[in-house]
């Protein structure tokens, strides 16, 4: 079976929670001594009802204000396919856990309340998950129990939309309305809307087309380690050389002929080694060992391609570039680490070209830092030379973090958009 990653967002009390919970419940993806706690610990907080939020939402903070502040991953499989849920909470200044959990993610779920329509912070995570170029989008128009099912009411969310939508870079969006709390169209398809022709949430969750999605073209292979197991008592390890890492982007086979990069020197695969023995074949975002046929000198950070196929290898870098912290502000001189694939270095921001108001789209080129939760594009000059592509060719090897060096804190997530 193969996995899909997806991420709710959306504003504060759209339901996201609830969501993920009812979707849980229903595919019966929930332990009896979970389900017994959430309904112990909603009788005591005078609940009418058994509160499937609590499911995600794990932090006292959260439970006593009814929010989310962390992300929070769950998981659970149908005989169709298997599961990682992120739970990104909808408060504006948790946009930094929202970014993370959405970064890793297939398809993005955008929760929007049936009787408030799309908010500000709705149109904040869609644009958000464009940025951070999620190949799919759902809109769940949610609560339509409490606007009697009304079709007028769903109609109008999703012309509004759809609006809105043509301004950004969405390749695949698809509108179902739903209840949460009591189950309409999240699993099963509702008796309460027979206006809607649609499929249900998760039938369209088990059945959306996510293996186009990643980058079958471009060989990429960050090494991460090297594995030198010289075990005395296994003759064939004697000589074993090894270089491990997870497949970023193209398929790779023995036989094939690839180069080393910073050197550039050329060389053939050998064997593809995987956790369970040798494979055939590798592709993204499979972990294993290559064995190459030549000893070339080879460490972490390094970057295996193919000849004719080459990332860019660059010192200076557009990118554009969320800022995750309240302790500093990041302005032009500003020193910090980048951590690309597995290469680490030192960066300074060279620009600051502007700042990104994400509800209207302006861009503020009179802006002199990014604070907490902004956005903006910037240009950095990189110590020693990365291997990149563009953010929307191929999201492992065109994203980056930046790190403080005195704290060791993540700072910032950054999509790489140039390279020169």
């Amino acid at each position: 079976m193969d996995l899909l990653r997806f991420a709710t967002a959306g504003s504060v009390d759209d339901g996201k929670s609830t969501l993920i919970g009812r979707l849980l419940f229903d595919s019966k993806s929930i332990f009896e001594d979970q389900l017994e706690s959430v309904e112990r610990t909603s009788t005591e907080r005078g609940e009418e009802y058994t509160n499937l939020a609590l499911l995600t939402d794990g932090l006292r903070a959260e439970r006593e204000q009814g929010i989310t502040i962390d992300v929070a991953y769950r998981y659970f499989a149908t005989p169709r396919r298997k599961f990682i849920i992120a739970d990104t909470p909808g408060h504006i200044q948790y946009t930094r856990n929202m970014v993370t959990g959405a970064s890793t993610a297939d398809l993005a779920i955008i929760l929007v309340d049936a009787r408030k329509g799309i908010l500000e912070q709705s149109r904040r995570h869609a644009f958000l998950t464009t940025l951070l170029q999620v190949p799919h989008l759902v809109v769940a128009v949610n609560k339509m129990d409490l606007v009697d099912y009304d079709r007028g009411v769903y109609e109008r969310i999703v012309d509004e939309f759809t609006a809105f939508a043509s301004k950004l870079d969405v390749t695949d969006l698809t509108f179902v309305p739903i209840s949460a709390l009591h189950g309409d169209n999240v699993v099963e398809r509702s008796v309460n809307m027979p206006w809607y022709e649609g499929s249900s949430l998760l039938h369209h969750l088990e059945h959306v087309h996510i293996a186009s999605d990643r980058n079958l073209i471009d060989v990429r292979f960050p090494v991460q380690y090297v594995v030198r197991p010289h075990a005395s008592t296994d003759p064939e390890l004697h000589d074993y050389r090894g270089y491990a890492g997870q497949v970023a982007g193209g398929v790779l086979k023995p036989g094939d002929e690839v180069v080393h990069l910073p050197s550039g020197l050329t060389t053939t695969i050998t064997h593809i080694d995987g956790p369970g023995g040798p494979v055939s074949e590798a592709f993204a975002p499979m972990s294993v060992t290559l064995r190459l046929a030549d000893d070339i000198d080879i460490s972490r950070g390094d970057m295996i391609a193919r000849p004719n196929n080459r990332p860019e290898v660059a010192q200076d870098i557009d990118a554009m570039v969320c800022w995750m912290t309240p302790d500093r502000t990041l302005t032009p001189r500003s020193k910090l680490v980048i951590k690309h694939t597995t290469r680490t270095a030192k960066t300074m921001v060279k620009d600051l070209h502007y700042r990104l108001d994400v509800n209207t789209l302006h861009r503020d080129e009179q802006a002199e830092g990014l604070g907490l939760n902004e956005i903006g594009r910037v240009s950095l000059r990189v110590t020693q030379p990365l291997f990149v592509d563009d953010y929307a060719r191929n999201r492992l090897t065109g994203g980056f973090i930046l790190i403080d060096e005195g704290t060791n804190n993540t700072v910032a997530a950054g999509m790489i958009i140039g390279a020169r």
